[in-house]
């Protein structure tokens, strides 16, 4: 099995900055700071140099994002610091996986899967509902991206609308949305949920990358 490689986290906004070897110490300087700002690096020199920099330069929107912004007419205007919720689907319905990563890291910060059999909405549904849930128990009020409208509309409704049958196959991802929607019905939240400008922003950050 291949080594995992190093990496080097620099923390610019936390409990104490500088840089840091793993992601239990970055996260201990960063956890309920709420305009914390910290990035990964692949070397100790890129680390050093981006601590220097400061985080106005060091955060700012890779290349081919700012592109897809210029092509879009606007501004790049997300917000980095924000959780963004992708879905993997194999087959549509098929197998279902998501998770949720800190939009300006990309460090996973949840991951569900593999469901058995569900939809891409629904698992995009289930992907909001986790974030949520994930960043009321810490006390953030971070916004949360997502590409899917239909899951938004779900949300807003604490309904889901889908074809997909409530049988054997199906039972793993229903109890989820059914626990999903509870949540919903019994809990309040001021995050955010905002949809994705894919052409002005580039894929979302928690993209599986199987298109």
């Amino acid at each position: 099995m291949a080594q995992a490689k190093s990496k080097y986290y620099v923390v610019w906004v936390g409990k104490q900055t500088g840089i840091f070897r793993t992601w239990p110490e970055c996260q201990e300087q960063v956890k309920g700071i709420q305009d914390a700002k910290y990035k990964s690096y692949e070397s100790l020199a890129e680390a050093e140099a981006a601590l220097a920099a400061g985080w106005q330069k060091s955060l700012r929107l890779s290349a081919k994002a700012k592109a897809a912004a210029a092509a879009g007419g606007g501004e790049a205007n997300f917000n980095p610091d924000s959780l963004s919720v992708d879905v993997g689907c194999s087959g549509n319905p098929g197998i279902v996986e998501y998770k949720g990563v800190d939009t300006q890291t990309g460090e996973v910060l949840f991951y569900q899967g593999p469901i058995a059999k569900g939809t891409n909405n629904l698992g995009e549904f289930l992907a909001i509902v986790h974030a949520l849930a994930y960043l009321k128990k810490r006390g953030s009020n971070k916004t949360i991206y997502t590409d899917s409208m239909t899951a938004l509309s779900w949300i807003r409704k604490k309904e889901v609308a889908t074809n997909l049958p409530r049988d054997k196959s199906t039972e793993e991802i229903w109890a989820l949305v059914d626990r999903a929607l509870q949540w919903l019905r019994t809990n309040t939240y001021e995050n955010a949920i905002v949809k994705w400008d894919t052409k002005r922003w580039g894929e979302i950050k928690a993209d599986f990358g199987r298109k």
